[in-house]
């Protein structure tokens, strides 16, 4: 029997390979076009414009809510079988390692970079170090770092209902999806033009990045990550698959009016689809139930471990996605001021951020989690049991009553690490 789970590691290093190239290869150059202000990367970036390339480059974006979808399903996973204090331990030994390494790598490469502007480093870096979101008129010291203050919402909301123990993941999964459907239907109608004022289009365009900690435009796509891990365990209700309905509209909406924002704002692309991202989208929905329905069909089989090779692409993806922006396009600059080909370079800066991203996430991360476990045991606020690394194995002949207790005991391994 086949581990269908395992099909989510290459799906989250794709999409996190999406994320690079659309950085490296179409925003480096693009993103001046929609007077969007840019990061200290674009400071040290090469001169170098990939308008042949746009076509393939400029829907990379999307990944980020593969992520999302993919963070609400391991997420569940991992609380459905903790306690409040062992999902806290588990998500700060998840997320605070490779942050700790990739910022202070960014930083001394800005440093190098950007000496004159060395002052302006120190806030966002610790900012970076704590993941504490920048606010609406800070400064990242990545931009790619918005996406975990995103999940760090999340991830408050995920702690709040454990803590409860009487609001479940399936009432989390509700609000979620009401919440943020209500306002991508009404970022719908106001870009349709049904209200006219340019206010409210840059409200909503706002809450994308610089307010991604309210998720409102992200919320749906961490619910139906909540729904898909439900139906991995058993088959849904009719109102469930309204559920599922909704926040796959929501999650439709959101990608389709920031792709409709894009190709207004960026000449380069004003002759693309905006269907394309959400196509792209759809299609990775698509595996992540293909997944969890082989999922609940295989219960009650013993199923093998992931091949290693899939589990490695999976650990890669979060260092990748924390270090491509600004340690990639300084490669980028070293290797195109030596000569080579700008194409190639950014080719070149990917292949060699690899090898880095899993010397971290192989060697470096789990000795940063050790003595982070041990200096936790010394002041005996280490759990009892902290959850695993690994990602989730198909639940083995379980069918989950309703409602869905947080607090509920699932078979199957723990939740991966996620990427936003």
């Amino acid at each position: 029997m086949k581990n269908y789970f395992s099909l989510l590691d290459p799906l989250r290093f794709g999409a996190a390979l999406g994320v690079a190239v659309f950085h490296l290869m179409f925003y480096s150059w693009a993103g001046s076009s929609i007077g969007a202000r840019q990061g200290f990367e674009h400071y040290f970036a090469a001169d170098v414009q990939f308008p042949n390339a746009a076509p393939y480059t400029w829907f990379g974006w999307v990944g980020v809510e593969i992520f999302f979808v993919i963070s609400g399903f391991v997420i569940a996973n991992s609380a459905s079988k903790s306690s409040p204090k062992e999902f806290l331990f588990g998500r700060a030994l998840r997320l605070y390692p490779a942050v700790w390494i990739a910022s202070t790598l960014s930083l001394l490469i800005l440093l190098i970079f950007l000496r004159d502007k060395a002052s302006e480093l120190i806030l966002p870096y610790f900012q970076a170090m704590l993941l504490i979101p920048k606010g609406i008129n800070g400064k990242w010291l990545d931009a790619v770092y918005w996406t975990l203050a995103a999940e760090m919402a999340f991830y408050g909301l995920v702690f709040c209902t454990l803590l409860t123990k009487k609001i479940t993941l399936r009432h989390l999964a509700w609000g979620l999806t009401i919440y943020s459907a209500a306002f991508n239907a009404f970022s719908m109608v106001v870009l349709s033009g049904a209200l006219e004022s340019n206010m409210l289009y840059w409200m909503v365009l706002m809450f994308r990045v610089p307010g991604a900690t309210w998720m409102l435009n992200h919320g749906c796509f961490f619910a139906l990550g909540i729904w898909l891990f439900i139906s991995a365990n058993r088959t849904l209700t009719t109102v469930e698959w309204v559920a599922v309905a909704v926040t796959c509209l929501s999650g439709c909406a959101e990608i389709y009016y920031f792709s409709d924002f894009l190709l207004k704002a960026i000449p380069a692309i004003s002759d693309e689809s905006v269907f394309l991202p959400v196509l792209v989208w759809a299609a990775a929905v698509l595996l992540i139930a293909f997944a969890a329905n082989k999922s609940r069909q295989a219960a009650g089989t013993t199923s093998p471990e992931a091949p290693a090779y899939l589990r490695t692409l999976g650990l890669i993806t979060y260092p990748l996605y924390l270090t491509h922006n600004v340690t990639g396009t300084a490669i980028i600059r070293v290797l195109t001021d030596a000569g080579l080909d700008a194409s190639l370079a950014v080719w070149a800066g990917i292949a060699m951020l690899v090898p880095v991203c899993w010397f971290i996430c192989a060697k470096v991360e789990p000795a940063i989690r050790r003595l982070l476990t041990e200096f936790v045991s010394n002041f005996r606020l280490r759990p009892k049991s902290a959850p695993s690394s690994s990602l989730p194995s198909p639940p083995a002949g379980l069918r989950l009553p309703l409602p869905i207790r947080a607090e509920a005991n699932f078979t199957g391994g723990s939740a991966a690490r996620s990427v936003g």
